[in-house]
C-alpha cells in the first residue's frame, strides 16, 4: 500500500461517524484521569516495562487496513499484520513475509503462495492461507473493502486456498506487483463479523487480533496509539513490551518533550525544521538522523472534481483549467529558493514523480521539456491565455474578476506556511492573488473538490505502482458522494494506458521505462508540481536508543519504513547486549515512557491513503493528510 504523509478522508458517510466516535472514544489508558492519576509513563517505571514513545504530528484517519491511507496509519499496519511479502531493510528487494515463499506458472497468469505455519494471531489461532484468501477475495467483492487497497486486486480471476499452507492467486493477465503486494491480511474468524467495511474503523475493541510484531492495546483520536510487544511473533519478539505514538498539534513541543526525555524519537510532519533539527544538533544524549528521504513534496492544482459516472463537483477555479495556466504558475516557483530558503539543504529540488531514491524509477523532464523558473515567460503564457491585468495590475478571470487562488496548507506544516508565503510573492508579481487556507483537517475541502491548489506529498514504495495508481481514472469515486482512491481527481486516458502497461510487464528495465513514461506524462499535464523531495530528518536520544536500523541501510529513514523493521528490532539502551531478533536488520530504539498518540487532521475523518502523505507505504506509500 503507498503511504500518503498527508491526509485522507474516509468515506462521506463515515465522516459524520468519525467525529462523533472520536468524542465517544474514552479510552484514557496512559493518561492521568481522576481516577486514574498517575500518568503512563510514570508507571512504566514501576512495572519494569521499557515503553518507546514515538512522537508523532499526525492523525490516524482509520485503523482499518481497508480504509487507511495516511502513513501513521499504514505503518501502525505493518505491525499489526504480516503481508505476504516484505521488504528487505538493506535494500528493498522481496523477502518472505506471511509468505515462505512463492512461484508463478509459465504464463505468471497463475502465482502459488505457501504461508508459513508458524504464525499465529494473538488470540492463539493458527493464521492460514483461507485468511489470506478472505482478505482479497472481500476486495475484490466489496467496494468498501477495496478504497485503501483495491487497485492491487483490479487483475485478480479468483484466490483459493487449496490448504492451509497453499495460496493461488489466478490473474486475468501479467501483473508486476506480485512480490509486492502492500495488503495486509487480516483473520477471517474477526473479520467476517464486519457488516460494513466502509463504516468500520477497528477501534471500539482491544485488543485488536492480529499476527504482526505488535498488538494495538488503546486508542484515542488525536491523542496516542498503544500497541504491546506481540511475544509469539515468528520473527522474534520486539525488544520494548510497549510501543507508543503520541500526537503533538505543536511539533515544536514535541522536541521540546525529546529534549525532556518525555518521548524518545521525534519523527516531524513527518520531518523536523532545519530549525529544530539545529536546535538538537549537539544537544547532550540527542542524536539527528538526516538522509535522503522517499517523498515528494508537491503543489496540486484542482483539475476539476469529477466522479466515475461523469458528475462533476466542487468549486475549482475555471483558470485551471487551462494548461497554460497551470504552467504558468509553475514556472514562476522558485524551487531552488525552497531548498535554499525553507528546506535549508535538508532536500534535493524536485522533478518528476518518484524521488531519486529509487533510482530504477527516477525520472527527470529534458532541457526542452523542464518548466524551469522564467516569471517574465510565465505572465507571457497567461497574457496568450487570455488573463491579462487590469489597471490595477490585477489578473482577471473571464467573468471579469481579479483571479484569487485558495490553496489548501497543514496547519500543523510549518513547509506549508513558508512555501505559501513564498507563493503569494511570486503569482502576486504576476498579478494573481493567493489565500492560504491552513487547516486541521484539509480532507473535507479536497473530497469535495473545494479548493484550488493544495500542497500535496506522497511516500514512495519500492515498487511504485499504488502512487501512481492514484491518477487512474478507476481511482475517482464511482459518485460525488462516494470516497474514491484518487489523489487529485487526474482522470486522463493516455496515463491509464502506460499504467496498465506497466503492471503487466515483467521484465523490470522495460517495465522502468514505462513507469518513466508515466512521470513524463503526468509532468506534461501540469496539474502535480513536484518542488522539493524532503529528507528524512528525525532525532531519538542516545541514552534511551542502544542502536536503531535505519532503510535503506546505508543511508535511511527510521519513522515510516517499508515494513516494521526499526520499532521491531528496536534495543533499550539498557539493554543487556545484543538479542537474536536484532541481529538480522541491526536495529533499535529505545524510548521513554508513555502512550502512543496518533493524532492530527482530522482523526479518521481520512480515509483515504493520500498523506501522507506520507507518505501508502505508502502503501507504505504513503501520504499525508491529504496532500499532506
Amino acid at each position: 500500500m503507498g503511504t500518503n504523509d498527508q491526509t485522507r478522508s474516509l468515506p462521506r458517510g463515515l465522516r459524520l461517524v468519525a467525529v462523533a466516535g472520536a468524542a465517544a472514544l474514552t479510552l484514557t489508558a496512559g493518561l492521568a484521569t481522576p481516577l486514574d492519576p498517575a500518568p503512563r509513563q510514570a508507571r512504566a517505571a514501576d512495572d519494569g516495562k521499557k515503553v518507546l514513545t514515538v512522537a508523532v504530528a499526525q492523525s490516524v484517519d482509520s485503523l482499518s487496513p481497508f480504509l487507511a491511507v495516511r502513513l501513521l496509519s499504514t505503518s501502525i499496519h505493518r505491525l499489526m499484520y504480516e503481508y505476504l511479502t516484505n521488504y528487505d531493510p538493506k535494500d528493498n528487494h522481496a523477502i518472505p513475509g506471511l509468505a515462505t515463499k512463492w512461484e508463478p506458472s509459465p504464463d505468471k497468469l497463475t502465482w502459488t503462495y505457501t504461508i508459513r505455519s508458524n504464525s499465529k494471531w494473538s488470540d492463539g489461532r493458527q493464521a492460514t492461507a483461507e485468511d489470506a484468501a478472505w482478505t482479497f477475495n472481500k476486495m475484490m467483492t466489496d467496494d468498501g473493502a477495496a478504497t485503501a487497497n483495491g487497485s492491487y486486486v483490479g487483475n485478480f480471476r479468483s484466490v483459493t486456498a487449496p490448504s492451509p499452507t497453499k495460496l493461488v492467486i489466478e490473474l486475468k493477465k501479467p501483473q508486476a506487483t506480485m512480490t509486492a503486494l502492500d495488503v495486509p491480511i487480516v483473520p477471517k474468524h474477526v473479520w467476517e463479523k464486519v457488516t460494513d467495511f466502509s463504516e468500520f474503523n477497528n477501534d471500539k475493541s482491544f485488543p485488536v487480533v492480529g499476527n504482526g510484531p505488535f498488538t494495538l492495546t488503546g486508542y484515542k483520536a488525536d491523542s496516542y496509539v498503544r500497541l504491546q510487544a506481540n511475544k509469539g511473533f515468528w520473527r522474534g519478539s520486539p525488544k520494548f513490551d510497549e510501543l507508543v505514538f503520541r500526537y503533538y498539534k505543536d511539533q515544536d513541543a514535541a522536541v521540546s518533550a525529546l529534549r525532556k526525555g518525555e518521548v524518545s524519537f521525534v519523527a516531524g510532519s513527518p520531518s523536523l525544521t532545519p530549525a529544530q533539527a539545529a536546535s538538537l544538533e549537539g544537544a547532550d544524549d540527542i542524536a539527528v538522523n538526516d538522509a535522503p528521504g522517499r517523498r515528494f513534496y508537491a503543489l496540486a492544482t484542482n483539475p476539476g472534481a469529477k466522479a466515475k459516472n461523469g458528475e462533476k463537483f466542487g468549486d475549482g477555479h475555471p483558470s485551471l483549467l487551462d494548461r497554460r495556466v497551470r504552467n504558468a504558475l509553475f514556472m514562476a516557483v522558485d524551487r531552488e529558493a525552497i531548498i535554499d530558503k525553507v528546506f535549508q539543504g535538508h532536500a534535493v529540488e524536485g522533478e518528476g514523480y518518484i524521488p531519486p531514491r529509487f533510482q530504477n524509477y527516477f525520472w527527470k523532464p529534458s532541457a526542452s521539456q523542464k518548466l524551469a523558473y522564467d516569471p517574465a515567460k510565465a505572465a507571457q503564457l497567461l497574457d496568450q491565455a487570455g488573463y491579462r491585468k487590469n489597471g490595477a495590475g490585477k489578473r482577471v478571470g473571464k467573468d471579469g474578476k481579479p483571479i484569487t487562488y485558495r490553496v489548501l496548507c497543514h496547519a500543523t506544516d510549518p513547509n506549508d506556511k513558508a512555501v505559501g508565503k513564498y507563493l503569494q510573492e511570486w503569482w502576486g508579481e504576476l498579478g494573481i492573488g493567493v489565500r492560504l487556507n491552513c487547516l486541521d483537517n484539509v480532507t473535507d475541502p479536497w473530497l469535495a473538490g473545494e479548493y484550488d491548489l493544495a500542497f500535496d506529498g506522497w511516500s514512495v514504495n519500492p515498487d511504485p505502482d499504488f502512487v501512481l495508481s492514484i491518477h487512474t481514472c478507476g481511482a475517482l469515486p464511482a459518485t460525488p458522494e462516494d470516497t474514491g482512491a484518487t489523489d487529485n481527481f487526474i482522470c486522463d486516458r493516455k496515463y491509464d494506458e502506460l499504467y496498465a502497461r506497466q503492471l503487466a510487464e515483467y521484465d523490470p528495465a522495460k517495465r522502468a521505462d514505462i513507469v518513466k513514461q508515466m512521470e513524463s506524462r503526468l509532468y506534461d499535464l501540469g496539474y502535480m508540481n513536484v518542488m522539493a523531495y524532503p529528507n528524512a530528518v528525525e532525532a531519538y536520544r542516545t541514552d534511551q536508543i542502544k542502536s536503531i536500523t535505519t532503510m535503506p541501510a546505508k543511508a535511511g529513514n527510521i519513522y515510516g519504513q517499508d515494513g516494521y523493521w526499526s520499532w521491531w528490532s528496536a534495543v533499550p539502551a539498557d539493554s543487556s547486549g545484543s538479542s537474536d531478533n536484532a541481529s538480522s536488520t541491526g536495529v533499535v530504539v529505545a524510548i521513554v515512557g508513555g502512550v502512543v498518540i496518533l493524532g492530527g487532521l482530522g482523526a479518521f475523518a481520512a480515509m483515504r491513503r493520500r498523506a501522507t502523505a506520507e507518505d501508502r507505504e505508502p502503501r507504505t506509500a504513503s501520504r499525508r493528510a491529504i496532500g499532506d
